[in-house]
């Protein structure tokens, strides 16, 4: 149901993980095994949703990681949409 909104697969994937997860700090690399995509598509989204401040991002050694702005205005609807979405999936899952 999200595809409605957020058109970009791997932009979605993003989304879900870091919403569901908004303590997490991930690379570039690592991110791409979670979600089993390209790390090139992963990087080009995650560079997306940063300059939209959906994420920062900080330099430790040779390595850039990704996290959530608690900031973020939008970042308490996103995690209820994404919760709910879970949430209809999960219900259709034991409705089979």
């Amino acid at each position: 149901m999200l595809d409605i909104f957020i058109t970009s697969r791997v932009r979605r994937k993003i989304v879900v993980v870091f919403t569901k997860y908004p303590q997490l700090k991930a690379h570039v690399r690592a991110l791409a095994k979670l979600i089993k995509e390209d790390p090139g598509n992963v990087q080009r989204e995650l560079k997306r949703l940063h300059r939209a401040g959906f994420l920062q991002r900080a330099k430790e050694k040779n390595t850039t990681l990704y996290y959530v702005d608690p900031d973020f205005l939008l970042l308490p609807e996103l995690q209820g949409m994404v919760e709910k979405v879970q949430n209809l999936h999960d219900k259709r899952e034991s409705d089979l």
